[in-house]
C-alpha cells in the first residue's frame, strides 16, 4: 500500500518539511487523477477497436450480450473494427452467440465459435502422449521431463460431480485441439489475431472466463498464451477479465478449484512470481495479459441467475460505451495514475502481488448508504486502495451521485477522495478498484483451506497452466526446499517460486 506521508489530500500539496520527493511525486499522481489526464475528450470519432475472447459458459454469454445490444453505429467510424471468438466444450452455449452474430457488418467484423468435443479418455490420453512433441516444435528450448507426457491420470472422470469439466481435462480438451486433431484451435486463433489486425486504429482484446468454471479456467491460460505470445508476438494489448462466482454457487470443490485459479494467475500476473516461472519453463509463460488482469465480481445481494445476468449485461455495456472510451480510460488510468511513483510514465506497470483491479457495478439507485460495499465484493477490511473512480451516467440525480461518492470513501477510506466522472449507462453507476492483492479476496483462505482439504487426485485434476511442464503448482516442491510445484512422476522439473507467498502466508 502507498504511503500518504508528507502529503495534504484534502488541498492537494505536499506538508511543509515533509514534501519528500516520493511524496511530491504522489501527489502529482493524485493531481493528474483530478485533472482527468487519462480522459478521452472527443470519443465520437474513436474507431471501435475492442475485440473478444470468451471461454466456457461466462465467456460465451458476455460475448451474447455484446452482440444483443451493442449499439447500431458502434462499427460506423473508419477503421472500426469488432473480432469475436467463442470457446466452449460442447455446442450449448454457443448457438445463441451465433444467433447474434447477423446483426454485425460482415465486412467490419468476426465473430466465430470454436465448440471443442470431449472426446473419450483414451483419445486424449493418445494426444497428451504426443505433447512432448508439439512442445518441442513450438518451443525449441523445451525440456521434457518424465512427467510432461503423463499429467492427466488416466482415472480421473472427465466431470466433477456437480456436471462442469475438471480443468486437466479442459487443458487436455484445450491442447488437443490446438496441436493435435486438425489444429482447429490453432486455425481458430490465427484467423482471430489476423482479423483484429485489421482494425484502422488501436486494438484492445479482452479474454474473458469464469474463474470458477472448470472449462473457461482450464482454457483460459493456455489460450491466453497462445493468443499473446504466439499470435500477436506480445504487440496487442490483451487483458484478462475473470467473473468471481456468485457467493451461493461456491461448493467445497468450486473453492478448492479456485485455490489453483488463483495461484496460475499469480505466478502470471506477479512479475516476480513470473520471472521464478519462466527461468525454468521458457518465455512463452511470460503473463500474457499485457494491460493487466480485471476481476468482476458477482453482488451477493441477488440471487445466481440475476447477478450473473446483471453482469453479462454491465460489462457488455463497459465495451461498448462512448465507443469503447470507458476501458480505454480505466486501462490509462490504471497505468498512468495507479503506476509506482517512482515509475516512468512510459514504462508498463509492474503490479507485483497487487495486480488484481475490480470493477463493481450496482443499480444507481439502489440504496448506496444502506449497503455493505465490501461484503457486497467480497472484500476484506485491510484493502484501502489510493484512490477511486466513480463512473455514473449524465441522467443520475446530483443527491444520488453524492451519496454514492459517499459511500465509497465510508466503504474504502481512499487516500484522495473518490473522483466521480459521467459517461456510464443510464441506471448503472460503475467503480474501479485498482491493486488488490489476493489477500484481500475475502474467498482467498477458503479456497486454499478446501484445497489442503481434498485428496491428491482431486488436488491434480484441477491444475491446469503447468501440468505439459510436469509440475503440480499448488503442491510442495519436489526439488528446492520452500518452494512450489511438485515434479510429476519423478521428474526433477523446478520453478523458483516461493510456496508461502503463492498461498499468502506471510505478514
Amino acid at each position: 500500500m502507498s504511503s500518504n506521508v508528507g502529503l495534504d489530500i484534502q488541498r492537494g500539496r505536499p506538508l511543509p518539511a515533509i514534501g519528500t520527493t516520493e511524496a511530491k511525486l504522489q501527489q502529482r499522481k493524485l493531481d493528474a487523477l483530478r485533472r482527468g489526464v487519462h480522459r478521452i475528450k472527443d470519443h465520437t470519432e474513436l474507431p471501435f477497436g475492442i475485440h473478444l475472447v470468451g471461454v466456457g459458459g461466462a465467456g460465451s454469454s458476455v460475448i451474447e450480450e455484446f452482440l444483443k445490444s451493442a449499439p447500431a453505429d458502434l462499427l460506423d467510424k473508419e477503421g472500426s473494427r469488432f473480432t469475436a471468438l467463442a470457446v466452449d466444450i460442447g455446442d450449448g452455449n454457443l448457438e445463441k452467440v451465433r444467433a447474434a452474430a447477423s446483426r454485425f457488418p460482415e465486412g467490419r467484423s468476426q465473430i466465430e465459435t470454436a465448440s471443442l468435443e470431449l472426446p473419450v479418455m483414451d483419445e486424449l490420453q493418445s494426444s497428451i502422449a504426443n505433447f512432448a512433441d508439439f512442445l518441442k516444435l513450438e518451443y525449441p528450448l523445451y525440456h521434457p521431463n518424465e512427467g510432461s507426457t503423463s499429467w492427466l491420470p488416466s482415472d480421473v472422470p472427465l466431470r466433477a460431480k456437480d456436471g462442469s469439466v475438471h480443468r486437466a481435462v479442459s487443458k487436455a480438451v484445450y491442447g488437443r485441439a490446438y496441436y493435435d486433431d486438425g489444429r482447429p484451435m490453432q486455425k481458430a486463433l490465427k484467423r482471430f489475431a489476423a482479423s483484429v489486425e485489421k482494425t484502422g486504429g488501436d486494438s484492445i482484446v479482452c479474454i474473458v472466463f469464469g474463474l470458477a468454471g472448470g472449462t473457461g479456467s482450464g482454457i483460459a491460460m493456455d489460450l491466453a498464451r497462445h493468443l499473446s505470445s504466439l499470435h500477436f508476438g506480445r504487440r496487442v494489448l490483451v487483458t484478462g477479465v475473470g467473473i468471481a462466482p456468485h457467493p451461493d454457487e461456491v461448493s467445497v470443490e468450486k473453492l478448492a478449484r479456485l485455490h489453483t485459479v488463483f495461484s496460475e494467475l499469480d505466478v502470471l500476473c506477479d512479475e516476480t512470481k513470473n520471472k521464478g516461472i519462466t527461468l525454468s519453463c521458457g518465455d512463452l509463460f511470460k503473463n500474457p495479459f499485457t494491460a493487466g488482469f480485471m476481476l468482476i465480481p458477482q453482488s451477493a445481494n441477488v440471487g445466481p441467475e440475476e447477478a450473473r445476468q446483471e453482469v453479462s449485461t454491465r460489462l457488455a455495456n463497459i465495451l461498448t460505451e462512448r465507443r469503447g472510451a470507458n476501458l480505454w480510460e480505466t486501462l490509462r488510468l490504471l497505468n498512468w495514475v495507479a503506476a509506482p511513483s517512482t515509475q516512468h510514465s512510459a514504462a508498463r506497470t509492474p503490479w507485483g502481488a497487487r495486480w488484481i483491479h475490480m470493477i463493481g457495478s450496482a443499480a444507481d439507485s439502489n440504496g448506496s448508504s444502506n449497503r455493505d460495499l465490501r461484503a457486497d465484493l467480497g472484500l476484506l477490511n485491510d484493502y484501502q486502495p489510493e484512490f477511486l473512480e466513480l463512473r455514473t451516467s449524465a441522467t443520475i440525480a446530483d443527491t444520488e451521485k453524492q451519496a454514492w461518492t459517499e459511500a465509497l470513501d465510508s466503504a474504502f477510506q481512499p487516500e484522495a477522495p473518490t473522483c466521480a466522472t459521467d459517461g456510464g449507462s443510464p441506471g448503472v453507476v460503475q467503480y474501479l478498484l485498482p491493486r488488490l492483492a489476493l489477500k484481500d479476496l475475502a474467498v482467498f483462505e477458503g479456497a486454499r483451506d478446501a484445497y489442503d482439504a481434498a485428496d491428491l487426485k482431486d488436488r491434480h485434476s484441477e491444475h491446469a497452466l503447468l501440468l505439459d511442464q510436469g509440475i503440480l503448482l499448488c503442491e510442495p516442491s519436489t526439488s528446492f526446499e520452500g518452494m512450489a510445484g511438485a515434479g510429476l512422476g519423478g521428474g526433477s522439473q523446478w520453478i523458483a517460486v516461493p510456496r508461502v507467498q503463492l498461498r499468502g502466508e506471510y505478514e
